[in-house]
């Protein structure tokens, strides 16, 4: 499955969650389920500037020039949010990565779920994932 088909799973999932509170629990659910990092991976070179939460993504490199990224947050929704991210980018080369348009996150619909900050926390972790493209 490629980037593209995993952000559309996503936004099939989240938009199938009507009620807000649901989601949050769905994003701290998968947060939970979500392999944790110990404590010598999370370098200031892989924490995400700007979040309201330490975040922290870890980029691999695959065969055939692909990446792999895994992803840890002190806070649930946060943890939740970014191993999303980590996974849709997760398996794509550093092309598609450089090529991927930011504005296809807009079909989350997180711009009505989250806050300000937590809408600029994840701003910044497309970017940090996009400079591992570069």
């Amino acid at each position: 499955m490629n980037g593209k088909e995993k952000l559309k799973r996503y936004e099939q999932i989240l938009n199938n969650i009507e009620d807000p509170m649901d989601k949050y629990a769905w994003l701290m659910d998968f947060g939970k389920n979500s392999i944790s990092h110990v404590d010598q991976l999370k370098l200031d070179k892989f924490e995400v500037p700007g979040c309201q939460t330490r975040t922290w993504i870890i980029p691999g490199h695959l065969p055939k020039n692909k990446m792999h990224f895994s992803a840890d947050s002190d806070a649930l929704i946060t943890k939740g949010l970014v191993c999303m991210l980590a996974d849709i980018f997760s398996g794509l080369t550093l092309t598609e990565i450089k090529e991927f348009d930011l504005q296809e996150f807009d079909t989350l619909h997180l711009d009505t779920l989250l806050t300000p900050g937590r809408r600029n926390g994840v701003h910044n972790m497309l970017l940090k994932i996009k400079s591992y493209g570069e």
